[in-house]
C-alpha cells in the first residue's frame, strides 16, 4: 500500500533520520466521548474501524466520510523499533489535529495539546521499547461552543453560505523523528539584503559545556560563507556576511541552501539541512516595499480546501499546482485565508516565489470576552514560530471580520494584544489586526468591497488619496493614514456547469460580462498610487460557493480568452509601482 503524503512534513529543518506514520490506522467513533472510561488508551482495546492517515474522517480519501458532527474520534496504530531507533531520544510530530488532542504510547499518556491548526511534538523516548509498541491519538472537536477557531468549518450540520465542509482529528502528516541526546531544536533567521548579512538564533534541547555550531551557506551548490560559533545552553545569536547578496522577490525566488552542524566536545552530533532569501518588507510612501522597491501585492483569496481532502491537499504536487495555477493567471501572491497552511506549502510558495499572508482559522470563537486570548493566542504564537523563516510570508493576519458574536461586540483588547505579541515575536513584517473590520491597531488598512456596479466601484476608488480612503464601517473603525489594501473584492458568481451555488451580487450573463467586469474592477484598484494590493474572491470554487477562477477541482471555467485578459490586467503596472 503506497503510504499518502509521505514526503518531509518540515522541509525547512531537514534531517534523514524520520519515519513517515501516515497509512492506514484503527479508528472509532466516539459520540458520547466516554472513549476514555471505556479504556480507549488500552493498547489491546479494538477499534471497528480503519482510516488513512493524514485525511480528516469527514472526507473520502480517509475512507470513512462521515460528515456529522464529530465530537470525539480515537486512531490507534502499532509500530515496530529497533535497538539502533531507541539508543537517542525519540519525537512524536503531529502536523495538526483538529482540536483538542491527547497521545498515548502503550497506554500511558505522553501528552496533550490544544489547537486545531498550529504543528507540534511530544518526546516519547520513555515510553517506548524494542520491538511492537502502540500510539493511541484521541482528538475532541467542540466547534459549537464558541471556544476554539474553526476557521470555514459549517457551524450548522450542511454547509451553508461560505462556511464548509467539517474537518476533525488528524490532518496533516505524523512523523516520528530520532534525535541525539543533544539536537538542534530551532534555528530563527533575519536577512539584511542592505549589510549583506544573516542573522541566526539556534536553540539546542540538551546541555553541555562544550557546544559549537557550524554553519555553512551554499547558493547553488557553491559555499558562500561558513562560521563556527560556540553556543550558550538554549539560544545563541550570531551573523555571518554573504557576498554578492542573490535576492529573493516575487518571481525571481534566490534561495539559499543552509547545513547546520552541531559538535559536543568535537564530536559530530546532530546535522540538519535547511535554506532561507534575502527578503525585507517595510512600509514606505504609502506602499509595501520587498527589497527597497514598491511590489503592487497582486494577490487571490486561496481558503485550502479540497474535494476529496478537505482540509488536506491530496498529494504535494496539488499544494505546488495551486500556486501554478494562481501565477499563470498574473498573481503574486495569495491571502491564506481562514487557515493556516501546512508547511509543504509554504515550501511551494518559498521556491516559486509566490508572497503570502499568514491568517489564523479565527471564525467561530468568540472574542468578545478577554477571555478567549487563552483560546486563540498560544496556537497562533506557536505559527509563528515554526512559519518565521518562511521569505514567502509578508505578512501576518491573525484576525479576519471580526463581526459581532450572538449581538456583542468584539473586545478590542483581544486584537490589541494579539498584534501586540505578534509584533514582539516577528518586528520584521507588517500586521494586519483583522481583515475587512473591524481595526484597532494595524500596519495595513484594508476593507473588503464586494460592489459589483463597475461604475460605482471605480469612482469610489478613484477617490482614495493618502488622506481620505474609502470606509466600510465608518462608525466602527477609523483610517489612520496607513497603506491601503482592497483585501477582498470580486466574488462573482459563475457556474453555468451548475444550478445551485452563489457569489457575491448579480451574476454576468455571460463570459463577456465576466471578463470586463473582472477588467474594469481590477483595473480600478491598480490604477489608483494611493492603493498598495489587491486581493481577488478566489481562486476556485468551495463547495456551494461557485466564484472562483476555477472550479473546486481545479478545472477551467473559462475559454482562453477570458483567462488571458485577467492575465493581462494583473500583469499590468500598477500605478504604486510607476512612482519608484
Amino acid at each position: 500500500m503506497n503510504i499518502p503524503r509521505s514526503e518531509y512534513p518540515r522541509p525547512q529543518f531537514f534531517r534523514d533520520s524520520w519515519q513517515c506514520l501516515n497509512g492506514e490506522w484503527d479508528f472509532a467513533f466516539d459520540f458520547g466521548k466516554s472513549g476514555k472510561d471505556r479504556g480507549y488508551f488500552k493498547p489491546e482495546t479494538k477499534f471497528d474501524k480503519k482510516i488513512l492517515v493524514p485525511f480528516c474522517p469527514e472526507s473520502k480519501l480517509s475512507g470513512i466520510e462521515c460528515k456529522d458532527f464529530l465530537n470525539s474520534v480515537w486512531y490507534k496504530r502499532t509500530i515496530t523499533l529497533t535497538e539502533e531507533q531507541l539508543k537517542n531520544r525519540v519525537l512524536l510530530h503531529f502536523g495538526a489535529v483538529d482540536y483538542y488532542c491527547t497521545v498515548a504510547i502503550n497506554g500511558e499518556i505522553c501528552g496533550s495539546h490544544k489547537g486545531g491548526y498550529s504543528s507540534f511534538c511530544f518526546e516519547i523516548t520513555k515510553y517506548l521499547h524494542v520491538g511492537e509498541n502502540t500510539i493511541t491519538v484521541n482528538a475532541v472537536d467542540e466547534q459549537r461552543n464558541g471556544k476554539q477557531p474553526r476557521g470555514k468549518q459549517c457551524g450548522g450540520y450542511y454547509s451553508a453560505g461560505c462556511d464548509y465542509t467539517r474537518t476533525t482529528g488528524i490532518w496533516q502528516t505524523v512523523w516520528l523523528e530520532f534525535v541525539p541526546e543533544i539536537y538542534l531544536k530551532s534555528v530563527k533567521i533575519i536577512t539584511d539584503y542592505k549589510n549583506n548579512s544573516v542573522s541566526f538564533t539556534a536553540k539546542v534541547d540538551g546541555e553541555s559545556s562544550n557546544m559549537s555550531l557550524l554553519t555553512r551557506i551554499f547558493f547553488e551548490g557553491e559555499l558562500q560563507a561558513e562560521k563556527e560559533v560556540s553556543l550558550n545552553c538554549g539560544s545563541t545569536p550570531y551573523s555571518m556576511t554573504v557576498d554578492n547578496v542573490r535576492l529573493w522577490e516575487p518571481g525571481n525566488p534566490n534561495l539559499y541552501d543552509v547545513e547546520y552542524i552541531l559538535y559536543v566536545d568535537g564530536k559530530m552530533m546532530d546535522k540538519v539541512q535547511s535554506y532561507f532569501g534575502f527578503r525585507t518588507v517595510t512600509l514606505e510612501n504609502h506602499a509595501i516595499y520587498i527589497n527597497g522597491k514598491p511590489v503592487y501585492q497582486r494577490l487571490v483569496l486561496d481558503q485550502g480546501f479540497y474535494p476529496d481532502g478537505i482540509y488536506t491537499a491530496p498529494s504535494d504536487a496539488d499544494l505546488k499546482r495551486d500556486i501554478e495555477l494562481s501565477m499563470a493567471l498574473g498573481f503574486n501572491g495569495a491571502r491564506l485565508h481562514e487557515k493556516m497552511f501546512e508547511e509543504r506549502y509554504l515550501y511551494w510558495a518559498d521556491r516559486l516565489g509566490y508572497i503570502v499572508w499568514g491568517e489564523h482559522a479565527n471564525w467561530g470563537l468568540d472574542i468578545t470576552t478577554y477571555e478567549s486570548l487563552a483560546n486563540f493566542l498560544p496556537e497562533w504564537m506557536e505559527t509563528l514560530e515554526r512559519d518565521f523563516n518562511h521569505p514567502s510570508i509578508v505578512g501576518w493576519c491573525p484576525f479576519n471580520e471580526t463581526w459581532d458574536y450572538n449581538h456583542r461586540r468584539q473586545d478590542d483588547r483581544v486584537l490589541y494584544t494579539v498584534y501586540q505579541v505578534t509584533k514582539a515575536i516577528d518586528s520584521t513584517r507588517p500586521v494586519i489586526d483583522t481583515s475587512g473590520n473591524f481595526h484597532v491597531i494595524t500596519d495595513i488598512y484594508d476593507i473588503h468591497d464586494y460592489e459589483q456596479d463597475t461604475e460605482i466601484f471605480t469612482k469610489r476608488y478613484a477617490a482614495v488619496t493618502k488622506d481620505e480612503v474609502y470606509e466600510t464601517f465608518p462608525d466602527r473603525q477609523r483610517y489612520g493614514g496607513q497603506p491601503y489594501f482592497v483585501s477582498e473584492y470580486g466574488g462573482m458568481f459563475w457556474a453555468p456547469y451548475e444550478k445551485d451555488g452563489w457569489g457575491y451580487g448579480k451574476a454576468p450573463e455571460d463570459e463577456k460580462e465576466f471578463a470586463n467586469r473582472y477588467a474594469s474592477l481590477t483595473k480600478a484598484l491598480m490604477d489608483n498610487e494611493n492603493i498598495c494590493a489587491f486581493c481577488y474572491t478566489q481562486l476556485y470554487d468551495v463547495e456551494q460557493e461557485k466564484n472562483g477562477l476555477y472550479t473546486y477541482d481545479r478545472k477551467q471555467k473559462f475559454s482562453p480568452e477570458t483567462y488571458e485578459l485577467i492575465r493581462s490586467v494583473n500583469q499590468a503596472v500598477a500605478g504604486i509601482e510607476k512612482k519608484k
